[in-house]
């Protein structure tokens, strides 16, 4: 039975509404204070819990669920396949694709045989003798039912979270010598504040991740950013380096939880069709708030202290976190359903009322061998690595700019740190053109993939690499522009204007890639994400340490294009998969590479729900 089949199985809509907003408005109901006091109770829940372990009640309704699991294993272990492969495989960790979640169930007529104090209507599923939560036809509280307007509100604010996050990572490049003189420090241990903040990317996700999963995504946000915003104050009345470093380190591992969790918000709020306009507003932001930071940080650092770029960050940061806790509803699908469900279980006194991602029961062991073990596998994969090492160049390239700048521009010319920081705004502009151009580029890929579908077949994940293969060339092109042009005597202009071109390449490559990773493995599409945010992050946090010191010893134009030449050997690697990556995945023991009879299944499958 598809979705569409138990979407509809409430056939009295107005019954539902009536109780949402009336006698059954519960935990799960929450609006405003009510949201607001329901995650305080989910951040205390989350301490408690790793305090004291489970509670009693906690325990006894495991233990009964591993009773119920256990009486109807095979169905579950089905039903459960089905809603992963429905979710892309997609864990929490970092989600920006267009894998729309969907989930098949198999249940009985939906107006008989449910219980009366039950305004939904859940009845019980023949195979697994439970009665499964989702969300019924027109339910209020499934976050892609919201007005477009309220989406889009919520969508700009966590664009500006990320935004917030990105360019914390980065304003403190304005203004290095600051630390310096303050601490009398070498340049390379204040540099170190850089690369512990982005380190903390790379290891936070994996902690962070499975938590949101346990406590929702909120309770998760809120939590990590008031931990972030609390360590900014050590930093700007730090009495030595070691403080500064420590509270850096901190700050990026709590500001690394919006980071990996904003793409799965908006796949909560948008469906197939209406996500791609919102997902290219989160890629942008990571490239837009570690461009920006240089040049707010070169004025602020030039005209009020180093310290001012740490107070200022304390400022608007706050003030996010503030209108962020105040606004934004938990949007994750299950924690929505799991309360529904815990809250039916209470009422109606019937254990049954089960949400599917309650089904999935894992062992510590199993989240650890999940969350950390299996990425480091999936890098053995000849896909992942090679598309992880592309994106940790790319990455790096945008690192090695915040001190390539400098070098360039202030020591070659003899320019302000202020004025540095205007070099750069052709890189933005060319984050934005590329984002700009995202739909278009989203428009080919559904008339490519429709195509396939016409003719019985799944699209090919290598249908990915297409905008990669048109936009790796601006990198290499950008960086010997920006070599050769670097004199001291030349024209800032040709240095400057190289920024757009790399731009214009970093965000083109960014969500193909991604994309690609997660058509390419399906239910590891998560463990292949994180083992390539990790990587990527920690070559991030190297590349600064190093950039100096390289355009020192190899010359301006040498270090420039030494970079110049990876990035055009990297651009191999979208053709060769583009060739290869069908032969690849079908020998892989990991991706997924369907047969031609189950993707004709696959396909007739999803016609029919399209009609339905």
């Amino acid at each position: 039975m598809s979705i569409d089949d138990i979407e509809s199985m409430d056939s009295n809509v107005q019954e539902y509404k009536d109780v949402e907003s009336g006698a059954y408005r519960g935990e799960e109901h929450q609006n405003d204070g009510h949201e607001l006091t329901s995650t305080i109770s989910k951040i205390s829940g989350l301490v408690k819990k790793f305090t004291h372990g489970e509670t009693n009640d906690e325990e006894d309704d495991r233990q009964k669920l591993e009773k119920l699991i256990s009486n109807h294993s095979q169905a579950i272990s089905r039903l459960l396949s089905n809603y992963e492969e429905g979710y892309g495989g997609l864990g929490p960790v970092e989600q920006p694709i267009d894998h729309e979640k969907t989930v098949s169930e198999f249940t009985p007529d939906p107006d008989t045989d449910f219980h009366e104090n039950d305004p939904w209507r859940y009845p019980i599923s023949e195979e697994t003798q439970m009665r499964l939560v989702v969300f019924v036809d027109g339910d209020e509280k499934n976050p892609q039912n919201w007005s477009t307007r309220y989406k889009w509100f919520l969508t700009v604010l966590l664009g500006t979270v990320c935004f917030d996050v990105a360019l914390a990572s980065a304003i403190v490049t304005g203004y290095i010598k600051g630390p310096m003189k303050t601490f009398g420090v070498s340049q390379e241990v204040v540099i170190l504040t850089v690369t512990l903040f982005v380190l903390g990317f790379g290891f936070g996700p994996l902690m962070f991740a499975p938590l949101s999963e346990e406590f929702g995504r909120n309770a998760v946000y809120f939590s990590t950013l008031l931990v972030a915003v609390i360590f900014i104050i050590p930093c700007a009345v730090a009495k030595n380096i070691g403080t500064l470093l420590v509270c850096r380190l901190i700050d990026g591992l709590a500001f690394s939880a919006p980071m990996c969790l904003i793409g799965g918000s908006l796949a909560d709020l948008w469906r197939i069709k209406e996500r791609g306009l919102a997902m290219t507003v989160f890629s942008a932001a990571p490239f837009i708030g570690p461009v920006i930071g240089p040049l707010i940080g070169g004025f602020i650092g030039d005209n009020a202290g180093w310290r001012w770029l740490y107070w200022v960050l304390l400022i608007f940061s706050g003030a996010i976190y503030v209108l962020f806790v105040v606004l934004m509803p938990e949007t994750s699908h299950s924690t929505i359903l799991k309360a529904r469900a815990k809250k039916l279980r209470k009422i109606t006194g019937d254990d049954r009322y089960r949400a599917l991602p309650e089904l999935k029961v894992r062992t510590t062991k199993q989240v650890v061998e999940e969350t950390l073990l299996r990425p480091l596998i999936l890098l053995s994969e000849l896909i992942v690595f090679l598309i992880t090492m592309y994106m940790s160049v790319i990455y790096g390239l945008l690192y090695m700019f915040f001190f390539a700048f400098p070098v360039v521009y202030s020591e070659g010319k003899g320019w302000s740190d202020s004025k540095t920081g205007l070099m750069f705004i052709p890189i933005a502009v060319g984050v934005l053109v590329a984002t700009a151009a995202s739909p278009i580029i989203n428009k080919k890929y559904n008339e490519r993939a429709e195509a396939y579908k016409r003719k019985g077949e799944i699209p090919p994940a290598e249908l990915r690499l297409i905008p990669m293969m048109i936009g790796c060339w601006f990198v290499p092109v950008g960086l010997f522009s920006f070599a050769w042009s670097s004199y001291p005597r030349i024209s800032w202009a040709g240095p400057c204007f190289s920024g757009f071109a790399c731009g214009l390449g970093f965000n083109l490559l960014y969500n193909p890639a991604n994309n690609y990773i997660v058509d390419s493995y399906q239910h590891y599409a998560a463990s292949a994400l994180a083992a390539k945010t990790f990587v990527r992050s920690v070559w991030g946090a190297c590349v600064p340490l190093f950039t100096i010191q390289m355009y020192h010893r190899l010359g301006y134009q040498w270090a420039s294009s030494l970079m110049a030449f990876i990035s055009l050997a990297c651009c191999a690697i979208p053709f060769a998969f583009y060739i290869y990556g069908a032969r690849i995945r079908k020998w892989s023991k990991y991706a997924y590479s369907p047969t031609p009879d189950a993707a004709a299944n696959d396909t007739n499958s999803e016609s029919t729900a399209n009609k339905n």
